[in-house]
């Protein structure tokens, strides 16, 4: 199942910090073709290196939250932001979903460390933040209809089942994972599930439950 979109129709406020972070993602995305390896080397998360001088490291917990793999990453990432980051944002505010949103990124990264302490790989990726954008909209629109493609046609379904599918499938993928080499590189599940978990647990803070 791959999500096309969702019900829009109770939004309130224009996702400005959904669109810019989008924008964001893309601008920087063009300065890594221009900047190479050097530019992503230098503001990817390295645990290594964070390790190494975790004050001199700070901010790439931020700059590799803006950073993708290619245009494949990119596109992925940023479609499920634009189906997903807008209700959460007019649920949350303007400046709460910012803050929530960098949080989520950042525990994200920490989860995929606690994992890969000896790694040198670059981290880079705005999934982790994502996935907690993902944990809040199931806690709070459960019941929203989100339009799939799902092979055999496009159809709605409640985004309970469709961000829940998606989890498992990352549940399992870290556990499957956790016995890797930190130097493969790949899909950082564990900062999927660590992004989630905060974005859930952080909807429940800010908002507590509700059923749309």
């Amino acid at each position: 199942m791959f999500p096309i979109g969702d019900d829009n129709s109770s939004r309130r406020l224009q996702p400005v910090v959904t669109y810019t972070l989008i924008a964001l993602n893309i601008l920087v995305f063009l300065a890594e073709i221009i900047g190479g390896d050097g530019f992503i080397v230098a503001w990817s998360f390295i645990p290594v290196r964070f390790l190494a001088d975790p004050a001199g490291d700070f901010l790439t917990l931020f700059s590799s939250m803006f950073l993708h793999g290619g245009w494949l990453h990119l596109g992925g990432n940023m479609l499920y932001l634009w189906i997903f980051g807008d209700n959460v944002e007019d649920c949350f505010g303007h400046l709460r979903f910012l803050v929530f949103y960098l949080v989520c990124g950042i525990t994200a990264t920490f989860a995929q460390l606690a994992f890969s302490l000896g790694s040198t790989i670059p981290h880079l990726g705005a999934s982790g933040a994502i996935a907690g954008v993902l944990g809040a909209y199931v806690l709070l629109f459960p019941n929203r209809r989100v339009t799939v493609f799902a092979g055999y046609g496009i159809v709605q379904m409640p985004a309970l089942i469709v961000i829940g599918l998606w989890f498992v499938l990352q549940l399992f993928s870290g556990i499957g994972s956790i016995g890797a080499a930190a130097d493969t590189g790949g899909v950082a599940f564990m900062a999927h599930i660590g992004g989630f978990v905060a974005g859930y647990v952080l909807a429940v803070l800010l908002r507590g439950h509700r059923v749309a």
